[in-house]
């Protein structure tokens, strides 16, 4: 009987100790197939090193890899009615509100933050592609106003990255509203002189990009995102053609003039502190040192020495020039105080010789 303990109860401890491996330690590349160790994604910023493929990130994320140090403020989403249709469709609203509550532990799609960028104190939203798709509801729509008039209040700059399925249908009428009030907000950023730019994730589609995610001052775009209104195999069926490759993808809008760039999400944080410090004119802090390369370094140094030089020669050649105006203001005073004596004198004799002909005169009379 000695193979029962050498063989089988080792077999059943190991079975009975054996421990569960975690789902998501491997995830799948969407593009080549190949699985990648969650950990490097995570390092990575979730954008898979050899496919360069931009997987979606939550609003958290975002936040973290945006603002300096991962520091940054939430702002408190306003309360709204929940379920203002009562609406059921298999599920009821409510529940499906549980349920994405449950998963990703937001009130709702569209989180508000404040933080330095760069130095720069900088408002950003994100909508959640994790909460039923990011879709725009009443409580989204609120969210995005009231983080739009913190930033007029603040006099910060507006960013918006946007991952939405449209507008959210079971709210019917009341999300279709949130795209003209939201509309209304970007016009209060702008009469107030200050930035909004819209960073365009994947995936933007609906409602959300025929209102307020195509308002910019600046379009982004994160790499093979989607963008766009009707979905491309409505387009196909409605128009019976067949839509070239990478219709609807960052890099074909951006080629056709809908997007102005698009950004790897490793420097999006650069570009748009870049962007935010134009449009408001402020000065890179001294704290802060721009991201460039030592050849980058020097190149500026000696531009910077050469500006020098040629501010000190310009104002050496300034004081020369002033002095000379100064001596020939000098020379032509001289001269003229000359001429005024001389005139002087002239006017004095003449004064004398009319006095002595005026004297001849009376001695005539009175002989």
């Amino acid at each position: 009987m000695n193979w029962i303990n050498t063989v089988v109860r080792p077999k059943i401890r190991s079975f009975l100790n054996r421990r569960d491996v975690p789902e998501n330690l491997w995830i799948k590349d969407p593009v080549t197939g190949e699985m990648v160790f969650h950990r490097d994604l995570e390092n990575n910023q979730y954008v898979v090193p050899n496919s360069n493929f931009h997987m979606r990130i939550n609003a958290m994320q975002r936040f973290k890899y945006l603002f300096d140090n991962g520091d940054f403020s939430l702002l408190e989403a306003p309360e709204v009615a929940e379920d203002p249709l009562k609406f059921r469709d298999i599920k009821r609203y409510s529940d499906r509100l549980k349920e994405a509550r449950t998963k990703t532990g937001y009130k709702d799609a569209v989180q508000v933050a404040q933080g330095d960028m760069e130095g720069l104190l900088i408002t950003v939203a994100v909508q959640d592609p994790n909460f039923l798709i990011g879709t725009l509801g009443m409580a989204a729509g609120e969210a995005l106003i009231k983080g739009m008039m913190k930033a007029v209040e603040d006099r910060t700059p507006f960013v918006l990255f946007s991952a939405s399925g449209g507008a959210r249908m079971q709210e019917s009428i009341f999300s279709l509203m949130q795209m003209p009030r939201v509309t209304i907000a970007v016009q209060e950023l702008r009469e107030a002189g200050l930035p909004y730019i819209v960073v365009l994730t994947d995936p933007t589609t609906g409602g959300v990009t025929a209102s307020y995610a195509m308002l910019g001052d600046v379009h982004l775009a994160e790499p093979g995102a989607l963008i766009g209104f009707a979905g491309q195999r409505v387009i196909e069926q409605t128009i019976r053609e067949k839509l070239p490759e990478g219709f609807q993808r960052a890099e074909y809008l951006k080629e056709h003039g809908m997007v102005d760039m698009v950004v790897h999400r490793h420097d999006l944080k650069k570009v748009i502190a870049r962007l935010c410090r134009f449009f408001t004119k402020s000065d890179l802090p001294e704290a802060v040192e721009p991201d460039l390369l030592p050849e980058q370094r020097e190149l500026e140094a000696a531009l910077a020495e050469v500006s020098s030089e040629v501010e000190n020669a310009a104002a050496s050649a300034l004081a020369a020039g002033d002095h000379k105006h100064g001596s020939e203001k000098s020379r032509v005073g001289e001269h003229r105080a000359s001429e005024a004596q001389g005139e002087e004198k002239k006017a004095t004799k003449s004064s004398n010789a009319a006095k002595e002909a005026g004297t001849d005169k009376d001695k005539k009379k009175a002989h």
